[in-house]
């Protein structure tokens, strides 16, 4: 007996010892987190109360002024302070596919509105810059005096030059991938706030035939962008903006445009072993693969056959099923495609891959590939290899997600991430100042800014140097493929970490967002009145989702407004905190709150199934 327990005590021990030895699976809703708190790093513009990334404040409040246009707003491109139109315009495309595709497992994850809120900053940015149909303004600042300076985007003394495209200057790429991306995010927003969607659309189709119409290269006219970004041609983003229109609207026209230019513009020709902000023409191919596998290809058939062999070839070639025409990989197991930034082309071919994995899913389907038949499994085996090496399972041990887990890199090349922040140094950081007080000191940035970095070579090696910018600087092209592939992770992989979700019957409540984006709640022209609309939380029981949607009405006049009231349409669930009148679907101002004086606001809820209800003013003193 006194053996057996020994030997009982051995076996356990022996237990312990295996388990500790065994990693733990990746936390990727803490990744995807980090992935989305790098955009609120990335804003300039007005910060929000809601603003997560405490150490930023408001810049670039008069950008476009010289120009008389207000392009204040929109996302710094990485670990600098230009706008650049064209790999901004890729990541929201990325940012609001992900939100498409995903969206069930982001919204499990209480991560949706964030991510909503993360479109909408550029989005907002996007209607900005497009004043008139044939004219976007493509950039805001110029890159060689920006990187003269290191220095924060609130102290910013460099030139904020705007820089446009229009019928004279054209750009079919920048134009092209703006209506991508406006058009994706329509998809997105339609659940939530349909008005916006539907403006969104109209600048996306006004863009797309400006791109098709003017037809040229954006650096031709920006030609400031050449030493930055360097467009390769414009036919992929027609192709792009075109597939995604045709996902946003319904519209064969947009379907028979793509098929046919299929040969002239190289979307059945162009076999491609990269995906990225430059080209296109893999994520073209694989969003029409979706049209064919869901058996809407109607005469179309043949040709897109042709685009799915092209999304097959891509998808085979990073699984190195594909006849040795592979894309290369590290001796970790990297893809490796660039040595300047390479996990840009990491990320977004893992997001391609777990989407073409849903498409062939949900068709019953396969891959067939040079040298195996694969099951849609492996494709997302492929997109967690990737993530895990990103997140740390490399041979350095490192995450080169900024932020996540034990180790990761902390010396960012990242202008406002290296300094320290505003509200605790208050005196102005000046343009050479910076690289003499910040930039040569040794020690880790005194903030997080979160986002994926360059990463390492194609032998495995990094050094996390802030004067390395080819492996330390975190993109926005670079992170926005992340939200989907973490969100798809950790649906499958994620267990209980943080106890996500709840497998009891009783209906959970899941908070979106605790942010605010500005509806397009349709008001009489010139009333003194702004809506704030949020959907605050969402819930499901059995397969009904509910959603309750929190309204804030604000008092924009100098003047107390009083008897308002207000008609409420597609209203099918209950209302809290206004009072309904005799007039049918007419509500008004509770007792207490008659007068609404300058400045003060009241709030009104409801809840819901399906869109939310059209709310507009009938009448006010």
């Amino acid at each position: 007996m006194k053996n057996l327990n020994i030997s009982l005590c051995m076996l356990l021990i022996a237990l312990v010892r295996l388990g500790a030895s065994v990693p733990l699976g990746f936390n990727y809703r803490d990744a995807l987190d980090k992935s989305l708190m790098f955009f609120e790093a990335q804003r300039s513009g007005k910060l929000p109360l809601q603003q997560r990334v405490k150490w930023r404040g408001d810049s670039g409040l008069q950008d476009g002024f010289q120009q008389g246009v207000n392009l204040v707003g929109g996302y710094y491109d990485a670990g600098d302070h230009v706008k650049f139109g064209l790999p901004m315009a890729y990541s929201v495309t990325m940012l609001a596919w992900g939100a498409i595709e995903f969206s069930k497992e982001i919204t499990d994850l209480n991560q949706m509105g964030d991510t909503l809120w993360a479109i909408k900053w550029g989005t907002d940015y996007f209607i900005k810059a497009h004043p008139q149909p044939n004219v976007l303004w493509g950039q805001v600042g110029d890159g060689a005096s920006d990187h003269y300076c290191w220095e924060r985007a609130e102290d910013m003394t460099t030139s904020r030059t705007s820089y446009k495209i229009d019928e004279e200057h054209p750009g079919s790429d920048l134009a092209g991938e703006t209506a991508a991306a406006l058009a994706a995010a329509a998809i997105a927003f339609r659940p939530y706030n349909s008005s916006y969607s539907n403006l969104l659309l109209v600048h996306a189709k006004q863009l797309f035939t400006f791109a098709d119409r003017y037809r040229g290269l954006y650096d031709d006219s920006i030609v400031s962008a050449q030493q930055f970004y360097a467009s390769s041609g414009y036919s992929d983003e027609l192709l792009w903006a075109a597939a995604w229109l045709h996902q946003a609207t319904g519209d064969e026209y947009y379907l028979k445009y793509v098929v046919d230019n299929a040969v002239y513009m190289g979307g059945t020709g162009w076999a491609m072993k990269e995906f990225s902000w430059d080209n296109k023409y893999a994520g073209v191919q694989t969003l029409l693969s979706k049209v064919l596998l869901e058996g809407k290809s109607g005469p179309y058939t043949s040709t897109l056959k042709q685009y799915q062999a092209k999304a097959d070839y891509f998808a085979c070639a990073c699984l190195q099923k594909n006849d040795g025409y592979n894309v290369q990989k590290t001796p970790g197991g990297l893809l490796y495609v660039r040595e300047w930034n390479n996990m840009q082309y990491v990320s977004s071919a893992a997001f391609l891959l777990a989407v073409y994995s849903n498409y062939l899913s949900e068709a019953k389907a396969q891959l067939t590939c040079p040298d195996a038949q694969i099951q849609p499994q492996e494709l997302i085996n492929f997109a967690k290899s990737q993530a895990d090496y990103i997140l740390g399972k490399n041979p350095d041990d490192m995450s080169y997600l900024v932020g996540y887990g034990p180790k990761y890199p902390v010396h960012v090349h990242h202008r406002g991430a290296s300094i320290a922040s505003i509200f605790s140094l208050h005196s102005e950081v000046g343009c050479t100042q910076g690289f003499d007080t910040w930039y040569n000191r040794p020690e880790p940035n005194p903030n997080v800014c979160g986002g994926l970095v360059g990463g390492p070579d194609k032998n495995d090696e990094f050094s996390d140097d802030r004067s390395n910018y080819e492996q330390t600087e975190p993109t926005l092209s670079g992170s926005a493929p992340l939200v989907g592939i973490f969100a798809k992770l950790q649906s499958l992989y994620g267990g209980n970490i943080g106890s996500y979700k709840d497998e009891s019957p009783v209906p959970q409540e899941k908070t979106l967002s605790t942010n605010l984006w500005k509806t397009g709640i349709p008001i009489t022209h010139g009333a003194p009145v702004e809506f704030l609309h949020t959907i605050s939380s969402s819930w499901t029981v059995g397969a009904t989702t509910y959603y309750r949607h929190k309204v804030i009405i604000k008092n924009t006049s100098l003047k107390p407004i009083s008897d308002l009231k207000l008609v409420i349409k597609n209203l099918s669930g209950s209302l809290w905190g206004l009072s309904p009148t005799s007039e049918k679907n007419t509500y008004e101002l509770p007792q207490w709150h008659k007068v609404l004086n300058p400045g003060s606001e009241c709030m009104f809820v409801y809840v819901q199934e399906g869109p939310q209800a059209k709310i507009s003013i009938q009448s006010f003193h």
